[in-house]
């Protein structure tokens, strides 16, 4: 059904079948592709016809039978990739090294074309990243190699770890290992909460009639995360032009705006008409917190006006942890960039407080720390 609908989005057929043929099964196989409707929703349907003989292959023959196929690095990543999560579920499960595990009905002949099928007609559509509503794996019981299993089959349920999953919708498996092993692959990102545009769809139609319509659907199209570019801003400036404040009087205006709920407060000197000196008062906050925060700025400033202005926030992933260098335990913001590169800051508190505690200079704590910490992150 996935290969079915990746097709039916636009996936070339003959794409498809030239670069199956590298596989050195192709004699023990027929694909059919045809139309098809399931309650009304029209689609593709793909039919794999085999005669295996060898429906118990063992992952390392699978794994020569990629790579011998000489595909495009793309195709025969995502296509290892794939077969490797299901050798570690399956040998998780039966308690064996990944590496020997005899796969049963994913190694047969119709699996293996929808798995390495799967990876060329992705790699063909090159996403930038693969989106996923919750899985349904369905309900009842299923026959596997080894008897008869409550769905999901356990291969199925171990493949999906960490995915969000629904249970019950119907009544029959409406997800296959293989097709867990394709998602748990190939998804990004489950449950989206940014904005998708559906520029195409397509329908793969399966053969089981289920109480609901036995397709997959499968849309391409452009994806804004949430507060990217969204024009619903959940982030407020709020900023006030001051020209007739005592100095000493700015301090407690930002702890008090800290403590109204601002993320942060900065002071920016100007020159306003007549050549007056003043100051610009900025505090960040969210949305929710815009009303306090105003109110604050507005009871506790000469001013009496200000501008709110919404704007959108990109933050580098982010965690405090706890980190003993020479000179004493720290806490340490660790940042990952977009480039996969991580870097750290000490908290400025803590290593006034270690430099106080050994009577050292201060820019001397400082940089003993950050080099212990640079050479920590690079390890």
């Amino acid at each position: 059904m996935n290969l079915a609908a990746l097709l039916d989005l636009g996936v070339p057929e003959a794409h498809l079948r030239t670069e199956l043929a590298r596989l050195p099964i192709q004699s023990e196989y027929q694909i059919d592709v045809s139309p098809a409707t399931k309650m009304g929703i029209s689609g593709t349907h793909v039919k794999v016809h085999h005669q295996d003989a060898h429906d118990h292959r063992h992952h390392a023959t699978i794994v020569k039978m990629i790579k011998d196929a000489a595909y495009a690095p793309g195709i025969e990543k995502r296509a290892l990739e794939i077969f490797q999560a299901i050798a570690d579920a399956e040998g998780k499960i039966h308690n064996v090294p990944p590496e020997k595990v005899h796969f049963h009905e994913v190694g047969a002949v119709d699996s293996i074309i929808d798995i390495v099928g799967a990876a060329i007609a992705i790699e063909h559509i090159n996403p930038d990243i693969v989106l996923s509503n919750p899985i349904e794996v369905g309900g009842g019981f299923v026959n596997c190699a080894h008897g008869r299993f409550p769905v999901p089959a356990p291969a199925t349920q171990e493949l999906l770890a960490g995915a969000p999953c629904t249970y019950g919708g119907v009544d029959g498996e409406s997800t296959t290992p293989t097709g867990a092993a394709i998602l748990g692959v190939s998804v990004d990102e489950y449950s989206p909460n940014g904005s998708f545009t559906p520029t195409k769809i397509g329908y793969g139609v399966g053969f089981k009639d289920f109480a609901i319509p036995n397709v997959v659907r499968v849309v391409l199209g452009e994806y804004q995360e949430r507060g990217q570019t969204s024009s619903d801003a959940e982030h407020v400036k709020i900023e006030a032009n001051i020209d007739d404040m005592s100095p000493e009087a700015y301090e407690p205006l930002m702890q008090t705006l800290f403590a109204a709920g601002a993320v942060d407060v900065f002071i920016t000197p100007i020159v306003m008409k007549k050549s007056r000196p003043a100051h610009i008062v900025s505090a960040l906050c969210s949305s929710d917190q815009q009303q306090a925060v105003s109110d604050a700025l507005l009871n506790h400033s000469t001013t009496i006006g200000l501008r709110i202005l919404p704007f959108e926030k990109r933050v580098l992933p982010r965690d405090i942890v706890e980190m003993d260098t020479s000179l004493g335990s720290i806490s340490v913001k660790i940042v990952t960039q977009p480039d996969g590169r991580r870097r750290g800051k000490a908290e400025h508190d803590e290593v006034l407080a270690i430099a106080n505690a050994k009577g050292m200079d201060y820019r001397e704590a400082q940089a003993t720390i950050t080099g212990e910490i640079r050479q920590r992150l690079k390890a």
